[in-house]
This record gives structure tokens, C-alpha cells and sequence, in this order.
């Protein structure tokens, strides 16, 4: 499976002819808005920042994880890619501070590939059941809208990934949000290393122990 990083919490996955874009944002952010090719788009919650499906050209299947403000339940296949849905909320008040929202939980190539969204909260056990071992997740770290990276590390430790990944921190092109950077987190974590914009990830050389892949948005 490629991954490529796009900036703040976007990504976009490719399964053999099957492209699958999560929460895109908008420009807002501060990022320069890619034009991407997607079979599917992937919503967490209906923020501005992360539902901006006009980053995909042509007719994607959108896929969201909520429906009027409640969860949906997600349980679809795309081309082979299944996806489904875990329930939980963008803040640590059950949603009411920032509403809910959806962990997105992908399986392709033999890969099981979190992404976790807005998560505001730890985990609590029955996520972790439902959610399983990821091989790659891809975690909130710059805190104030979403978790921190003391609490990325927790929920981290939970999961037991191979592959993490941070995401939705403060960047040179992100300055003006109130959230932290990278360094907090890449402190505490036992090591890590720059994967680039791209990386491909094959499930017979996923990492046994945790490791952190920071990537590039370019």
C-alpha cells in the first residue's frame, strides 16, 4: 500500500487501482489544496478542515462518519479496500465542546491502517477492541482541538502499532493555528525517523515494535 501525506490530517491511500482520500482540508489551513484522483473519500466529522471534498476530481464515493451530528455506522468495501467505523467523540466532554467523531479503520494488502480523526479523549477499552492492532495509525498530536502528544503516546501504548504516524500539528504552513508541533512528541518517543511525502508499506516488513514515521506534506 502507498500512503502519501498531504498536510494536517490528510492523507491519501492507494490499493492497487483503488485511491482512498481521508479528511481533505480545506484552505483555511493553510496548505496549498492539491487536486487529487480518488475512488473514495473518507470523512470523519463535518468540519471545515477535514470534509473539503472538492480537493477530489471526479465522482468519488464519500464515505462519512456522520450523519446530522450522530455516527454512522460504516462497514463498506471499495475496490477490495474494506473500511469501517469506530465511535468516539473530538473532545474529552462527550462531544460538547467539538461534537463527535469517527476513527476510520481500513484493511488492504494485508494492512490494517488507522486513522483516528479529531480523537479528543483516550481510548477506552471497547475502541481498542473494536478498533484492533493497526499496522500504520495515523494519530492526532498537536492538541486543543484534539488530543496531545502526551495523550497520543497513551493512545499509542494502547494500539501497539507497527507504523505511527502524527498528524494535525502545527507546521510552517500551519503557524497561525493554536496547536503544537512535532518536537513534543518525537521527544518522547523512543525514535524516529523522516519517511519522506510517499512511503509504500508491505505487511511482511511492518516493524515488530513501534516505530514513528514523521512525513513531509510535499
Amino acid at each position: 500500500m502507498k500512503i502519501t501525506y498531504l498536510g494536517h490530517a490528510t492523507f491519501l491511500l492507494e490499493s492497487g487501482s483503488t485511491t482512498i482520500l481521508i479528511d481533505p482540508f480545506d484552505a483555511n489551513v493553510g496548505y496549498p489544496i492539491p487536486k487529487v484522483s480518488a475512488t473514495a473519500v473518507l470523512v470523519s466529522h463535518e468540519h471545515a478542515d477535514h470534509n473539503n471534498l472538492g480537493m477530489a476530481s471526479g465522482h468519488p464515493k464519500v464515505i462519512r462518519g456522520l450523519a446530522d451530528g450522530q455516527w454512522r455506522t460504516v462497514k463498506e468495501s471499495v475496490d477490495g479496500v474494506a473500511i469501517a467505523s469506530v465511535p468516539t467523540f473530538h473532545d474529552a466532554s462527550q462531544g460538547k465542546e467539538r461534537g463527535r467523531n469517527t476513527v476510520f479503520v481500513i484493511d488492504a494488502e494485508g494492512l490494517r491502517v488507522v486513522h483516528l480523526g479529531d480523537l479528543g479523549h483516550p481510548l477506552d477499552d471497547a475502541a481498542v477492541a473494536a478498533i484492533g492492532r493497526p499496522d500504520v495509525l495515523m494519530v492526532p498530536i498537536g492538541g486543543h482541538y484534539t488530543i496531545d502528544a502526551k495523550q497520543a503516546h497513551d493512545v499509542v501504548s494502547r494500539l501497539r502499532p507497527g507504523i505511527v504516524i502524527p498528524m494535525h500539528y502545527k507546521t510552517e504552513v500551519s503557524a497561525g493555528l493554536p496547536i503544537g508541533g512535532v518536537d513534543s512528541f518525537l521527544a518522547a518517543s523512543r525514535g524516529s525517523k523522516q519517511a519522506g511525502h510517499a512511503v509504500t508499506v508491505e505487511r511482511s516488513a511492518t516493524p515488530k515494535a513501534t516505530e514513528v514515521w514523521v512525513m513531509s506534506w510535499r
